[in-house]
């Protein structure tokens, strides 16, 4: 293909020829606008502000509903053949799904068919996952192994911490900020403006007083903002949620910046708790090199991540773990139970322990850690040919979210599931995202977006991203 730029493979002296980066159409500059503080912010702004939020379709339209069956369906069999067919169809809609997915921090390579013998049960793990009750059907052998394992990988003795498996990350969140308001009643919760949104859904919850942290443009939390902020608020203890990766732009929190922020402003550890939201990076930062480490040697109060997320769960699911010195404010016996129960839920999914639990055995450390370099590598590799085609695109230094300016069609953004914020739409460089299936994405959205400006301009992003990673003609 004339003009075609070679793609390396991950085999040496392999190249590619399929996608050409320079089927670009030209694009005229975009007109200059002023911030506020005088600096070039680009239109970005100002579309981010007057940007209606699209949602999704409403799912009445398409969901299937629940008939009653005939008298005779036991002799016809109608019912299960009418279900059958449901659910064969919905299998194939999910396969498709599953092959343009890319926006969301899902690891979808997994196999647990040696399982399928224990769906059969009703798996329950309610109440206290270290003191058995009542109820015989639970895993919590298995959970404690998996609790086990993370709190080696975060570096606490087993007598030490206490923890659960959670039923999603929110829960982890919701579960360590609550530890935080229970250890200072009084504290205020700060977390920075890039935060998961479950982080402000629990300060709403728990009644918290809550300040929003500025950013720094790559989404990491602003630390001199953070001081002024401390500063103002002196006289009351700190709550702090700290990212191991933020939602949207992948960046991680500097918590040993953070921690010194705190001791700067006259914040004795007693009076400060962190809680360290490792919802997808949480197990990949101890495998990347120069990455900030998440250890409880360090004065943090708990840390949560997500199971169904790098590990690769089919069930949404969760870490939490904490110190055994914090968790007593929330335990107490519950009679019914024959156990105790500082959980927020109570019952809890006795399944998913036990796929942790056989993930983490095939895999280990080492397993993690080739595919946290599977997942840079082919981060770099999109950041690159994202590049090369004129289209901006940012990725943080410890991070597989790749930033990249939104696509101009809705269409196209639910075909590959990204997620989008103003201007800015993301991929979540996952182990089940391969180098073909990038290539796929990257052709379809040079061909699409060469049509989308034909008679406009692309959005400048220099102002969601910087100045060096905007292609727009004016910062090119």
């Amino acid at each position: 293909m004339a003009g075609a730029v070679e793609i390396k493979t991950a085999s040496p002296n392999v190249t590619r020829r399929n996608f050409d980066p320079t089927a670009v159409v030209p694009e005229p500059l975009p007109p200059v606008v002023t911030a506020a503080n005088g600096e070039d912010a680009g239109v970005d702004k100002l579309d981010k502000e007057n940007r209606e939020i699209v949602l999704g379709k409403n799912v009445h339209t398409t969901c299937f509903a629940v008939t009653e069956p005939e008298a005779n369906d036991e002799f016809t069999g109608d019912k299960e053949a009418y279900m059958a067919g449901v659910l064969a169809r919905y299998r194939k809609s999910l396969m498709e799904r599953t092959k343009h997915h890319l926006g969301y921090p899902y690891n979808l390579d997994f196999d647990y068919g040696a399982l399928a013998q224990l769906q059969h049960f009703s798996i329950n793990n309610l109440g206290d996952p270290f003191i058995e009750s009542n109820y015989g059907v639970h895993s919590r052998q298995f959970e404690v192994g998996v609790l086990d394992w993370f709190a080696l990988l975060w570096e606490i003795e087993k007598n030490d911490y206490w923890g659960y498996i959670t039923n999603c990350g929110t829960e982890g969140n919701l579960h360590g900020i609550l530890v935080g308001r229970e250890v200072f009643p009084d504290g205020i919760l700060y977390a920075s403006r890039e935060s998961h949104y479950s982080v402000f859904k629990a300060a709403r919850m728990y009644r918290m007083e809550c300040v929003k942290v500025d950013t720094l443009i790559s989404g990491e939390i602003d630390c001199a903002d953070f001081r002024a902020k401390l500063l103002a608020n002196k006289g009351k203890p700190a709550i702090i949620n700290v990212n191991i990766g933020t939602t949207v732009k992948g960046a991680v929190d500097d918590l040993d910046l953070v921690i010194q922020t705190l001791e700067g402003c006259g914040f004795s550890r007693d009076r400060f708790y962190i809680h360290c939201d490792g919802a997808l990076f949480g197990l990949m930062m101890p495998f990347v090199k120069r990455a900030p480490k998440v250890s409880f040697k360090k004065p943090i109060g708990s840390v949560s991540v997500s199971g169904h997320k790098f590990v690769g769960c089919p069930m949404p699911c969760g870490v939490q773990i904490t110190r055994m010195e914090h968790v007593n404010a929330l335990s107490s016996n519950v009679e019914y139970l024959a156990s105790r129960d500082a959980t927020i839920m109570g019952s809890r999914n006795g399944h998913a322990p036990i796929f942790l639990w056989y993930t983490l055995n095939r895999k280990g450390y080492n397993g993690f850690a080739k595919e946290v370099q599977k997942c840079l590598r082919n981060a770099h590799y999109l950041k690159d040919q994202l590049r090369a085609a004129g289209i901006g695109a940012m990725l943080n230094e410890l991070s597989s979210t790749v930033v990249f300016e939104r696509p101009r069609d809705e269409d196209f953004v639910r075909r590959w599931q990204l997620a989008c914020e103003g201007n800015i739409a993301h991929v979540v460089v996952m182990p089940s995202v391969s180098i073909e299936k990038l290539d796929v994405f990257l052709n379809e959205l040079v061909k699409n977006r060469s049509t989308w400006y034909q008679e406009q301009q692309p959005p400048c992003i220099a102002a969601d991203i910087g100045k060096e990673n905007c292609a727009c003609p004016l910062h090119k």
